[in-house]
């Protein structure tokens, strides 16, 4: 298989546009979080993703491509649907674990793809593996705290 540097750029734009959802999604959720450790990891993880999102830029630049400065359809989408559902039901941080959580389902899954697809060439994969590994992480510590607010709760 013949890789271009359009693939590779457009498979870092992707990883961008979920990193910026990562980061919108998580500054959303500090902002209606009751509990203040919450509001304090929502914006350690918001925090993260613009890193994630930082490193990516100029590998894109140096494969020809204009690095993607907003999210997905499907993160505006989302970030959307926990506006709504906020709005009908409150924002209980149980809520917002949930949709945090799924946001992370999401942002594996476009790592795992990025992986699978074989597109990056090293030293660049290897960035983006580290990179999966602080969103597993995140998604770990986001489950946890959930089932442990549902437990609580």
């Amino acid at each position: 298989m013949s890789v271009s540097n359009d693939d590779i750029v457009e498979t870092l734009n992707d990883l961008i546009a979920t990193s910026k959802d990562g980061e919108l999604g998580f500054t959303a959720c500090a902002e209606r979080a009751t509990s203040s450790e919450l509001r304090r990891l929502f914006l350690q993880r918001a925090a993260g993703c613009k890193q994630a999102a930082d490193e990516l830029r100029p590998a894109v630049i140096q494969y020809g491509g204009e690095p993607e400065t907003d999210g997905t359809t499907s993160g505006a989408l989302h970030r959307g649907w926990v506006a709504v559902r906020g709005s009908l039901a409150g924002y209980t941080d149980q809520a917002l674990l949930d949709e945090c959580e799924r946001g992370e389902d999401a942002a594996l899954a476009r790592y795992r793809a990025a992986l699978r697809d074989d597109v990056l060439p090293e030293p660049l994969r290897a960035l983006v593996a580290r990179q999966q590994l602080g969103v597993q992480a995140n998604h770990d510590q986001v489950k946890r705290l959930r089932d442990s607010v549902r437990a609580n709760g």
